[in-house]
């Protein structure tokens, strides 16, 4: 229904626009963030709160320092104790404080002392209860959205749609969703406020679910293209890698083998820790795929990791007559209408590139396979672009922000998964160590006596350019001290974003080459370029960074049988952020990391944000609801079965479709 029903000001609406929302649906969905509770309270040996109504016994003194106040006075509560109040920045409650005035104070107390957060001139029989506070912008007070929230439900009433059966209602215990709603703004109890939460919660995901399985079951009837090929050839092919397939490698192989060859249309979520060879495994699925008669295409987010990918399959296939083209933005147009041309013709069986690969002009001879690394997922534009570049495609997506294989088959619901845990034989872990500096200084003897014997450095920084906001010490300005220091000794290069594709690639191979010994770099590096003789990190202001970014990182070094250093800089005294890099000394489970990372800084954080896959819920927790994810799960693939078999549920189902085909909001 329209926001307009409100009846409020067009600066109000300018203002709820900019929180989103659009209708009275909206305001209802829009959840309180946190509750006060006012009760009655007195500090305890583990807490200094108080709560206390009282009498004001003394006249009001104000303290002035340019804008700031100090406000001061004497009370006295209903046990005849006798308080101090202090309170910053309120003098304009003074006319209110006359003596004899019943006020309720709210703040921390010692000694007789209350540091007052906020004062009511009320009783507290008058506040008492528990009060929803709410995310607003400047303009609205928490009192008017109150009362926004009150007309919509009014205004709703007997119109909200529910998303649970009445069977799921009863086995779950659920209140009904318009009480839900109702005390989840105006709860009378905690209680209340449990309830509903439970109640909403599992709608929330029941919906996501739905959604999620009704699109899985579509595709399991979306015909593919049953791929044909002889797999003595794959053996073969398997057989004489320069490596032996790890156990993880060889089931994930399996499956998207078995997936090819089957009529329907594979929708695979390959995920797997930095360094574990997902990219070998993509090599032998790209070649079933050709070995079928298809053309392939691998699509990376970066030039970098694209012209990685293009030079990784060159070697693998070496010795076999397979035609493999690089397309990306920073080509020039007469090389782009060449490969457009090849491509078009059939001259070329393996496409490797970014976002470039599905351009308009780009048309496929007899496009097969489509396989995304880095790339969470495709938006619903991105998917359409794709499927019209041939018929009945195959997709792999690829993702080294590792995460356990149940969490991931909840989340990516619609697609099946499979996981690479175990890292290549003879590979060791990198050896990690935090060093509490900002300098330097305490690891300078290792790296001269690492480079000395013919190895190379990465040295990774948050910022480019100095920044007065930031106190992290820019990438220019390191590369330049380090250029300095080892100017007769060693070559010193610099990466970063904001050099154009042609200076990172020349850089970049410098560094694979040995022409430059250490490289300054930001994150360019993070995702999946490999250096073999690089087996040393030093990464400055490490605080800076999350945990799984830390480690994928680190994943840079390390890639071959060679013992790897990466050293951790921070001069955080922060306990959170020492507590973290602590953590990465002794962790190298990336699954393990990524699972403390989500528990710390949320999902969206972590895996990216909603274009990456990741659907944003208005009040449930991907990881801290996860019981209830399953829960919801097991349920939308009973009530989708029970549909299927014509036993009920047609309104449901119906419901779920009509968002999907109105909007697509879990998976663009």
């Amino acid at each position: 229904m329209e926001l307009q029903l409100l009846k409020t000001t067009e600066k109000r609406y300018q203002l709820l626009n900019q929180m989103n929302i659009f209708s009275l649906e909206d305001i209802v969905q829009y959840y309180p963030y946190r509750y006060d509770i006012i009760e009655e309270t007195y500090p305890s040996i583990n807490d200094e709160r108080i709560i206390i109504e009282a009498v004001v016994i003394s006249p009001v003194k104000i303290f002035f320092r340019g804008k700031m106040s100090r406000m001061t006075f004497e009370v006295e509560d209903q046990y005849h104790q006798k308080y101090q109040v202090i309170i910053f920045n309120r003098h304009f409650l003074r006319q209110y404080l006359k003596l004899n005035t019943i006020i309720t104070i709210i703040g921390k107390c010692q000694n007789h002392k209350i540091t007052a957060s906020d004062i009511k001139i009320k009783s507290i029989n008058e506040i008492k209860g528990i009060h929803p506070v709410y995310s607003i912008k400047d303009g609205l007070t928490q009192k008017s959205f109150q009362q926004y929230v009150k007309k919509s439900l009014s205004l709703l009433n007997g119109k909200i749609e529910s998303y649970v059966p009445e069977e799921m209602m009863i086995k779950h215990q659920l209140i009904h969703k318009n009480v839900a709603l109702w005390n989840i703004h105006f709860p009378e109890s905690q209680n209340d406020v449990k309830q509903s939460l439970k109640f909403l919660k599992y709608e929330e995901f029941l919906k996501f679910q739905l959604t999620m399985q009704l699109i899985k079951q579509k595709r399991s009837h979306e015909l593919g293209i049953r791929k044909e090929f002889e797999i003595e050839k794959l053996q073969s092919f398997i057989l004489n890698l320069p490596f032996q397939l790890t156990k993880d490698q060889q089931v994930a192989v399996k499956e998207i083998v078995e997936d090819l060859r089957n009529p329907q249309m594979m929708y695979r979520f390959l995920q797997g820790d930095v360094g574990s060879g997902k990219t070998v495994v993509s090599a032998i699925a790209l070649y079933a795929n050709f070995l079928a008669g298809y053309q392939g295409a691998l699509m990376a987010p970066t030039e970098i990791l694209a012209r990685q990918h293009y030079q990784t399959l060159i070697s693998f296939f070496k010795t076999i007559d397979i035609k493999i083209v690089l397309l990306t933005g920073s080509l020039s147009l007469k090389e782009k209408e060449m490969i457009y041309q090849y491509i078009q013709e059939g001259n070329v069986d393996i496409i490797v590139g970014t976002h470039a690969l599905f351009q308009k002009k780009v048309q496929y001879h007899q496009l097969g396979f489509v396989i995304t690394d880095e790339q969470h997922r495709f938006g619903v534009e991105q998917r359409k672009a794709i499927k019209n570049k041939g018929s009945q495609v195959d997709f792999l997506i690829m993702s080294a922000t590792p995460i356990p294989r149940t969490l991931a088959i909840s989340m990516y619901g619609d697609m099946e998964v499979s996981t690479i845990k175990t890292m290549p034989n003879g590979r060791l872990p990198v050896q990690t160590k935090f060093i509490q500096s900002s300098s330097m200084k305490p690891i300078l003897t290792h790296l001269k006596e690492y480079l000395a014997s013919g190895g190379q450095c990465y040295v990774i920084c948050p910022l480019v350019e100095d920044s007065e906001v930031l106190e992290a010490r820019s990438a220019s300005q390191i590369a330049e001290a380090m250029q300095n220091y080892f100017r007769d000794s060693y070559q010193v290069g610099l990466l970063h974003g904001q050099m154009k594709d042609q200076e990172k690639d020349e850089i970049m191979n410098q560094f694979q080459q040995n022409d430059i010994q250490i490289l300054v770099s930001t994150t360019v590096v993070e995702v999946g370029v490999d250096v073999k003789n690089a087996n040393m990190m030093v990464i400055y202001n490490a605080e800076r960074f999350g945990m799984s970014q830390l480690h994928q990182l680190r994943g840079r070094v390390g890639r071959g049988n060679q013992q790897a250093y990466c050293y951790m800089m921070s001069s955080s005294t922060s306990k959170d952020a020492v507590e973290r890099l602590k953590y990465m000394e002794k962790s190298h489970d990336g699954f393990e990391i990524s699972m403390y990372d989500l528990q710390l800084r949320g999902p969206g954080e972590v895996l990216g944000n909603r274009q990456s896959g990741v659907p944003t819920f208005l009040i449930a927790d991907i990881l801290k609801d996860f019981p209830v994810l399953q829960i919801a799960r097991d349920d939308a693939i009973y009530l989708i079965d029970k549909y299927k078999k014509g036993i009920g549920y047609q309104e449901l189902i119906q419901k779920i479709e009509k968002n999907l085909s109105v909007n697509n909001e879990y998976i663009d």
